[in-house]
Order: C-alpha cells, then sequence, then structure tokens
C-alpha cells in the first residue's frame, strides 16, 4: 500500500475519501500524529501529516523512527512525501515541482537509525541511490499524464532548521552540489531505506534560497503562502496519477 507524507502547505490530503484514523503506538514514541486512512480514486491509501495536523512540530522535532515504525507497521511498501524547500539552482524558482534524485545531509542531533541500543546488531544499509529509482519513475510518469511540469533530478541539501539559512551557507550548499534546500528529508528517507520501504519525494519550491533571486536581501516568509497553495493543488493531482498507477 502506498503512503503519503505531507509537509508544509500539505497538512491535509483534499482529494483524500477518509475511512477511518488510527493512532499508532511505537517503540520509539508518539508519530507526528494519528494515520489517516482512505481512498484515491478508489485506491486505498495512507496519509501522515509530518509536522503534525496543527502544524505545529518543527523540523528538529519530528519523530521521524516513530512515523516511519508507523507506516511499516501498516505494511506499507511505498512512500511519497512531499517537502517544501528553498530554490538554490537558477531554474528552481518558487512554484516549481522538483523530484530530487540525490540528497546531502547536514543535520545534526536526530535519531538517525533503528539499529541502535540493547542487543541491535550494528547495520549498514546502501545508501547510494537515497531514492527508490523505480517510485520515482512512477511519479514522473504520473505527472506526464497529469501534464504537470516534474522537474527530473536536483540534489537536496538537509538542513536542521528552524531557522533559514544564511546567504553564506547557501554559497557553501551550492559549492556542495545542493540544488535545493530543505530540513525534512534526512532522516526520513534512510529511516524509510532501513525499513525496506520505497521512497521518493516531490519537493515544492516555496522561495528562492538565502542570496538568490528576490532573497537576496531577505526571504518574503509573507509570499510563500498562496505559493505553496498554487503548487500543491497541482502537487495532489500528481498524486491521484501516481495512486491510480500503484493499483492498491
Amino acid at each position: 500500500m502506498l503512503a503519503i507524507i505531507g509537509g508544509t502547505g500539505m497538512t491535509q490530503l483534499a482529494n483524500l475519501e477518509i475511512t477511518h484514523r488510527q493512532v499508532i503506538r511505537t517503540p520509539y514514541g508518539e508519530p507526528s500524529g494519528a494515520l489517516t486512512f482512505g481512498r484515491i480514486k478508489d485506491h486505498n491509501v495512507v496519509f501522515l501529516a509530518r509536522h503534525g495536523y496543527g502544524h505545529t512540530i518543527p523540523p528538529h522535532e519530528i519523530n521521524y523512527r516513530a512515523n516511519i515504525w508507523a507506516l511499516a507497521s501498516q505494511n506499507i511498501s511505498r512512500i511519497v512525501a512531499v517537502a517544501s524547500v528553498g530554490g538554490i539552482r537558477n531554474d528552481l524558482g518558487p512554484g516549481k515541482l522538483v523530484l530530487p534524485d540525490q540528497l546531502i545531509d547536514y543535520t545534526y542531533g536526530r535519531k538517525f537509525t533503528f539499529f541502535e541500543g540493547g542487543e541491535k546488531p550494528v547495520t549498514h544499509i546502501d545508501f547510494t541511490e537515497p531514492y527508490c529509482p523505480k517510485l520515482r519513475k512512477r511519479v514522473l510518469k504520473a505527472a506526464k499524464l497529469a501534464k504537470i511540469e516534474l522537474l527530473d533530478g536536483g540534489v537536496y541539501a538537509a538542513t536542521q532548521g528552524p531557522r533559514l539559512e544564511t546567504a553564506a551557507e547557501i554559497n557553501r550548499l551550492e559549492r556542495d552540489g545542493g540544488d535545493m534546500v530543505g530540513m525534512t528529508g534526512m532522516p526520513e528517507a534512510a529511516r524509510a531505506r532501513e525499513q525496506g520501504i520505497s521512497y521518493a519525494s516531490i519537493a515544492v519550491v516555496a522561495n528562492h534560497a538565502a542570496g538568490r533571486g528576490d532573497s537576496k536581501q531577505h526571504v518574503d516568509i509573507n509570499s510563500v503562502g498562496p505559493i505553496l497553495d498554487d503548487a500543491m493543488m497541482r502537487v495532489r493531482t500528481i498524486l491521484e496519477y501516481v495512486v491510480e498507477a500503484d493499483g492498491d
């Protein structure tokens, strides 16, 4: 079954016909909220709001382990995550949709693995390709069928948050190869890999990153809301096509 994790701008999935909600208790504490079960175009889907349904959990305090464990406990095999980002690359202006294919992790102090503590053995996962190539192809095909532009590929730079970055930090991320910057891509992607869940992420460019474009002097937070509202409508349409292709 497919799960959708919503980020900033998507605390609810408007096109989801809800059947029930379920609170999941995990060995790692409380998830961001109850899992919402429902159907999109007669296909079963589970939805989880990453920041909580009231958008009250900042990126560095999200219980990524509990979220992924809760989804895995419901036999979820695929996750399409949605995340807001700042655009570093020149063509990644506000409102653009991107399907990243690589990431760089700059976060710290987060719980990075299920395999720690007690008698659990040290486990090393292969993370050469952090996003599932097969699921990425499915999402790209869905966007094409929906006739919605979804840029293929890019490096997601995951920072700690919740503050936005300085212009100098963005310069560094660009030198490192980052094309976009967000705060939730890790350790979420790695936790999904540890649980054997295919994972892909649709990144929604909410603003130019600091020092870029119209964010050269400052990032206008007030302009982000309308941009995300429009972009999330397109994301929901893409997700409908993803769900149809999923077949559950």
